[in-house]
């Protein structure tokens, strides 16, 4: 009878072993980038920047870098995990080679991430038209999401400085396409920001909106069928003036703050004015309410047609009731120009800003935990790359998942699908990865590759 050392197998180990692929999934993420054009789209944007004689592509080292992070990695030397995988991922760049193709685009400055993003938005509108039915806006529409988010920082770095919540770091807006209940989300804007930059900055909220509307196919860069939806932070007069104004016409959904007006307002409600607030699937929820009160304070200084309505639910047990909420209930108010609908429907669709907060939580698993650089101008070229990493996180689903699988978010993906080792095999001049049996996935990941294999290919 033999005896037991443990719980696990003993194995031995050694180096020196050959054909078989580490990281192997993130195929899926190659694939999607050539498929998309992405690879093309940003080699020719940063040609300008290729020295003479130059052996690596700049857009080749930028794509690698975002390659990296959408697998995990929080630092420019993370690319090593791709150079050690040629047959997978090609010939990768030095760690010197990378940081000097960061600092030159970030010595170009704004004229670098002018480049960069308008190829962005080139390569979106044509994964939304890949995608289809599947695109966010298939329905005619689209959602972007704004939001602040805190980046600690844990040494001295520019413009970092003491935030609202007493950390140390920047305050950066970042703005995110609603992929709705079926899919995820995908960035369009980061506005990186000290740390002691306001919540509520209209400015700062406008630029915001501004480059993300840059991201989106040109039909939808105005109109109604355009919703922005923002937190309290976005309630000031000049940002729905500017969203609001002519020739722009934006839908809008935004938070306000319960100021004493209001809470004045909410008072002079009729009990039967108050209808009952729905669910997150639509259904009556109990304890909440929703009514409108657009026609008692003075609306005469917003834009024309902003509509306030306004929700009191029980309290959730723990939460802390501010002074303005009423009778033991918790009042929250948004401000929109949507005509019609009932109003249950519209505060329903202004509270699914939620999943924004799971699309920035995402992005710190991706990248935006830490800014890895000194200099500003750096960290700009980071969160670039930071965004082309979550596109690709949202984009590969969105082409090549079906069901459950396209709401995976980057940890499931990277622990299911990009991890997965293969044995690499070459026969009849190709090249074959062949996943293990045992892997539980192997069908998500074969199949995948195959719907991106049935893709037209770019030009």
């Amino acid at each position: 009878m033999n005896k037991r050392s443990g719980s696990y197998p003993r194995v031995r180990v050694e180096g020196g072993g050959r054909g078989v692929v580490s990281q192997a999934g993130a195929v899926l993420l190659v694939e999607t980038v050539r498929k998309s054009g992405l690879d093309t789209a940003i080699s020719a944007a940063l040609a300008p920047w290729r020295k003479p004689r130059a052996v690596h592509d700049p857009g080749k080292i930028l794509l690698d870098v975002a390659l990296a992070v959408a697998l995990g990695g929080d630092c420019l030397a993370d690319v090593g995990m791709l150079r050690a995988e040629p047959d997978v991922f090609g010939p990768v760049a030095s760690d010197p080679t990378v940081s000097r193709l960061v600092d030159a685009l970030a010595v170009a400055g704004p004229k670098a991430l002018t480049t960069i993003r308008s190829e962005r938005a080139e390569v979106r509108s044509r994964v939304w038209e890949l995608a289809g039915a599947d695109g966010p806006s298939a329905g005619g529409s689209v959602v972007v999401d704004i939001d602040g988010v805190l980046v600690l920082a844990h040494s001295e770095k520019q413009d970092a400085t003491a935030t609202w919540k007493k950390t140390f770091g920047h305050h950066p807006l970042v703005a995110f396409v609603d992929h709705g209940e079926t899919g995820s989300g995908e960035p369009v804007a980061a506005l990186l920001r000290p740390g002691n930059a306001g919540s509520n900055t209209a400015t700062d909220h406008i630029e915001t909106a501004q480059l993300a509307l840059a991201q989106l196919p040109k039909h939808l860069r105005r109109g109604r069928q355009t919703l922005i939806r923002t937190d309290s932070a976005g309630g000031t007069h000049t940002f729905l003036d500017w969203l609001s104004r002519r020739g722009r016409w934006l839908s809008y959904s935004v938070g306000m703050t319960i100021t004493d007006t209001l809470h004045q307002a909410v008072l002079k409600i009729p009990k039967k004015a108050w209808t009952p607030a729905y669910d997150a699937d639509g259904t009556e929820r109990p304890g909440a309410w929703v009514a409108e009160i657009t026609d008692i304070p003075d609306l005469s200084t917003w834009p024309k047609g902003m509509r306030l309505i306004v929700r009191k639910e029980r309290p959730h047990p723990g939460a802390q009731l501010r002074f303005t909420d009423l009778d033991g209930l918790r009042l929250t108010c948004f401000a929109t120009n949507t005509k019609g609908g009932q109003l249950a429907d519209l505060e329903l669709r202004h509270r699914r800003r939620a999943r924004c907060e799971d699309r920035i939580r995402n992005a710190r698993a991706t990248g935006l935990r830490n800014l890895p650089l000194h200099d500003t101008a750096q960290n700009r070229i980071w969160l670039e790359i930071v965004q082309i990493a979550l596109d690709l996180l949202a984009w590969m689903p969105m082409l090549a998942l079906i069901a459950e699988t396209r709401r995976w978010e980057p940890k499931r993906l990277r622990l299911r699908l990009f991890s997965a080792a293969a044995q690499l095999v070459t026969t009849g001049r190709c090249r074959w990865l062949r996943f293990t049996a045992r892997w539980p996935w192997r069908d998500v990941i074969t199949r995948a590759i195959q719907r991106l294999g049935a893709l037209p290919n770019p030009g």
